[in-house]
């Protein structure tokens, strides 16, 4: 069986927990940032959890992680 190629854009973006749970930015924080209130931006920081859904296509992106 030959070895598998990890998709180097999921590995940028996502981040496999311990616990099996992907971990991954929020959208909308890159530009157009003065028309959205502090609270917004500030909460756009923050790492979030991938949802259930998407799990078995992202897991195939990244065979080893």
């Amino acid at each position: 069986m030959p070895k598998l190629k990890t998709c180097r854009g999921a590995a940028k973006r996502f981040t496999l927990l311990k616990s099996g749970k992907i971990r991954r930015k929020k959208a909308y924080h890159s530009h157009i940032l003065t028309s959205k209130s502090t609270k917004r931006k500030r909460n756009l920081r923050k790492m979030t959890l991938l949802d259930s859904k998407d799990h078995n296509q992202i897991r195939k992106l990244l065979p080893y992680g």
